[in-house]
């Protein structure tokens, strides 16, 4: 499995570049800026882009989708339920100081128990509504990791002050769906370091069981 890990725009979202190195196809999740640092990968590793997978509609994780589309013609794919978000992009670019990307088009919804397929690799999609309504995180099982968005970070979890975010709905997503996965699992968050499902289980203040 190739993964490089690029953290991309003025928020540092983490992007994600996945490509089976037999096939050489391959996957970018979350491309929110700095398109052409996100090709120049693509290109390093030889691989032709067969999705572009977005774990929510945050214009730090799906700003730069459309430009990454033209540059490449894989589809994109989002929660429906994060339809709203795609149409506030101009307000969100406010709220971050961005430029707007202006209008996002998605070609394909991700929901619970669908697939995600490049090459031989495999992700299953696990939506886990809290950050925002459409959040979901795509585990690959055979090498054990977890792109989390902004569900699940290293000693923390996703803010749930923006529009369609709801306290109640991240922490039964985290504890139905992604502490359902073995602690060894590899933790790529949105934003910030890599971490474990079993040090989170562990350590993290909002899954702790007091």
């Amino acid at each position: 499995m190739i993964h490089e890990i690029l953290p991309v725009g003025p928020l540092e979202c983490n992007c994600s570049v996945i490509g089976d190195e037999g096939t050489r196809d391959g996957i970018v999740i979350d491309p929110g800026d700095d398109v052409e640092d996100v090709l120049a990968l693509v290109r390093k590793h030889n691989l032709e882009v067969k999705q572009i997978v977005i774990t929510h509609a945050h214009i730090d994780h799906v700003g730069g989708a459309m430009k990454l589309r033209q540059a490449t013609g894989a589809p994109i794919l989002l929660n429906q339920n994060d339809a709203a978000l795609l149409k506030m992009m101009d307000a969100q670019a406010a709220w971050v100081g961005m430029a707007s990307p202006g209008k996002i088009e998605i070609d394909q919804s991700l929901g619970q128990e669908d697939v995600v397929k490049t090459g031989s690799l495999t992700a299953s999609v696990l939506h886990t509504p809290g950050h925002t309504e459409g959040s979901i995180c795509l585990y690959f099982a055979g090498e054990k990791k977890l792109i989390a968005g902004d569900t699940l970070f290293a000693g923390s979890i996703g803010r749930t002050d923006l529009p369609g975010g709801s306290f109640k709905k991240i922490i039964n997503s985290l504890h139905e769906r992604v502490l359902a996965l073995p602690d060894e699992t590899i933790v790529i968050p949105g934003h910030g370091k890599l971490t474990t499902i079993g040090e989170e289980r562990e350590s993290n203040p909002f899954l702790v069981k007091a």
